[in-house]
């Protein structure tokens, strides 16, 4: 935390993002991005609240007498926005006892939720739901409600700091200030936004000089990996209020010393609890995996620089499926770059236990049960947003339709027409009730080298600003933008010398056969073990000067369910070969062996899937002679 809690020049004035997050329903999913929501409401999300009693009628977020913090209202920042996305009665319905109790909860005094814990916490968590439930409703309940809540918490946190969890956190808390202090511009909520990052940790100081360079042996909240996915985008947004560069740019400076000391090849920094290192075998808790999303979503709105989209989709479309089960009937609690078992077993943990990569209800802790939901939903709600001119600005790309307003007042319908990210081909087709001048910013992944956009038939020139080029016209119903993103294998190196493959947003793993045990519980919501019915210790066979070379893509057809190791849409074919040297360890896949390592065996042709496809598979590969 700061030493001081005295306002500073923050109080001055408020700076609006460039970007903004279009209300909740105005983009719906479709294509495989659809199957993938309605998957995951047939699953965990649609069902969890009738099988796991944490987040059941006994709930106190229900009036209950049962978990009173954080796991309620977890639950329902996943499941509110897939209701609405969806549009599925069934599952709004199933949200509509937690608004209305909580709503009706509030105390004369503007404290609400349940009297039996009175954390900041997940009082933080349950306003974004409030939030995403006014946005998608209209509900004028919500903007006193939050007034006279925030007005409370003005009176009464310097009191009541900010204390454990919230101390991390308070910027989820900020975030929901903001929202409101734009529709009614009270400045008392900029005096309670000074007050409350100056409680939170400093995490300004520690991205701009990241501290945390190795393996964490012990515990504080400035190294626990949810606090820091959380914690990137306090900076940016207390710079909407300061203006200051150094907020400004911690975000991006934390990201990249993260990636530096504890990246993993899919995108994400270590952290199975604490910060872990890059070796391969280290865990990623799923609820980082989520909350690192919901970060980036926001960075690129508070910024409107294309860079957090680069990473939302690279996290977004590796590993955030990988750790799920293709059914949406079980998940881990960490998953692992090189994973060759899941077993109930001692792994290199920080300080998870030993079922903590276990595919189940809730292996190791409840949290990431409660909180996986928000992954999708969010993402998908947020693939477009407007820009400050009356414009639309895409975030990120998957097939979706939006239906907004542009230049103010004109009705626009845009059809995204994609299979991305397994091809590169992405049609948007843009209606409109009448002709219209207002900007379209496409983002260009950064790993693009020779992008093109085709509007009507003819060539468009592409200009780069921050990872968007901008597209300035006036727009004519059925107009058409056709974006090509050519995708080409490319090989990152790793440590030791290793390397990991990617092609677009996808990283490509080997699958390694695998065998689903049930270990414990009732099936369909068991908890289950993973072992190995294939070798796993291969290395890649690359050429030297261009090591891309001979690393061949096949496209096929999409299922319903893209991220399973049967229905894999794009392959790549490789050369590999067996290292007999590269041998188990702590359960795990031990330390990959120097490259270039050396074997005696045969060369084999290897089929290389996208990373999220296969729950057992290694994606960080030695190289070989």
């Amino acid at each position: 935390m700061k030493g001081s809690m005295q306002s500073s020049k923050s109080t001055i004035g408020y700076k609006a993002a460039p970007l903004t997050e279009l209300p909740l329903g105005q983009i719906q999913p479709e294509g495989w991005l659809r199957d993938q929501l309605k998957i995951q409401a047939e699953g965990f999300t649609g069902q969890l609240d009738t099988f796991w009693e944490d987040v059941g009628p006994n709930n106190g977020w229900l009036g209950g007498t049962g978990d009173d913090w954080e796991r309620g209202p977890y639950y329902l920042d996943g499941l509110l926005p897939l209701a609405y996305v969806l549009q599925d009665e069934a599952l709004i319905k199933k949200t509509t006892p937690w608004i209305e109790w909580t709503l009706s909860s509030q105390q004369d005094n503007g404290q609400f939720g349940p009297t039996s814990n009175t954390d900041w916490w997940p009082r933080m968590v349950m306003l974004k739901v409030l939030i995403q439930y006014a946005e998608a409703t209209q509900d004028d309940r919500v903007v006193p409600f939050m007034t006279k809540y925030f007005r409370y918490q003005l009176n009464t946190i310097q009191a009541q700091p900010l204390r454990d969890w919230a101390v991390a956190r308070g910027g989820e808390n900020i975030l929901c200030i903001q929202w409101l202090y734009e529709r009614t511009q009270d400045a008392s909520l900029l005096q309670l936004i000074d007050i409350l990052h100056q409680q939170t940790i400093d995490w300004t100081g520690i991205f701009n000089k990241f501290p945390y360079w190795r393996y964490q042996t012990s515990y504080t909240h400035r190294v626990h990996v949810v606090n820091i996915a959380m914690g990137l985008k306090e900076p940016m947004l207390y710079a909407m209020h300061t203006g200051d560069k150094e907020h400004r740019e911690a975000p991006l400076s934390g990201i990249r010393a993260l990636m530096t000391h504890h990246g993993q090849a899919h995108g994400m920094f270590s952290g199975d609890e604490w910060l872990a290192g890059t070796h391969p075998s280290q865990g990623v808790e799923l609820c980082a995996v989520v909350e690192y999303m919901f970060t980036l979503e926001h960075l690129v709105r508070l910024s409107g620089e294309g860079v957090y989209g680069d990473i939302l989709e690279k996290v977004a479309f590796n590993a955030l499926p990988a750790t799920i089960g293709s059914d949406w009937r079980s998940h881990q609690y960490d998953q692992q770059v090189n994973q060759v078992m899941c077993t109930l077993a001692k792994r290199p943990w920080t300080q998870n236990g030993d079922d903590a990569n276990l595919f189940g209800l809730e292996p190791h802790f409840g949290c990431c049960t409660a909180n996986m939901h928000q992954g999708w939903p969010k993402l998908a709600a947020r693939l477009w947003m407007g820009t400050r001119d009356g414009g639309l600005a895409a975030v990120s790309y998957a097939p979706c339709t939006v239906q907004t307003t542009v230049a103010n007042s004109v009705n626009a319908k845009l059809t995204v027409d994609t299979d991305y990210p397994f091809n590169d081909r992405i049609s948007i087709q843009v209606n409109l009730a009448n002709s219209a001048a207002f900007p379209i910013k496409l983002r260009i992944p950064e790993w693009c080298h020779d992008p093109s956009i085709v509007i009507n038939g003819s060539n468009q020139p592409i200009s780069l600003n921050d990872g968007f080029t901008t597209i300035e016209r006036t727009w004519q119903n059925g107009d058409v933008i056709q974006l090509t993103l050519p995708m080409e294998p490319v090989v990152e190196p790793r440590a030791n010398d290793a390397v990991s493959v990617s092609r677009g947003p996808l990283v490509y793993a080997l699958p390694v056969q695998e065998r689903w045990q049930k270990l414990r519980g009732e099936e369909p919501y068991a908890d289950w073990e993973i072992y190995p019915e294939s070798a796993w210790n291969y290395g890649l066979c690359l050429d030297s000067e261009n090591p891309a070379q001979g690393l061949v893509a096949e496209q096929k057809d999409i299922a319903r369910q893209p991220f399973s190791p049967e229905s894999a849409p794009v392959v790549l074919k490789a050369t590999g070969r067996r290292v007999p040297s590269w041998r188990l360890e702590n359960n795990s896949a031990g330390d990959l062996p120097h490259s270039p390592a050396h074997t005696s065996m045969p060369k084999e042709d290897l089929t290389l899937i996208p990373y999220a496809c296969a729950r057992l598979r290694i994606a960080e590969f030695p190289r070989v002679e």
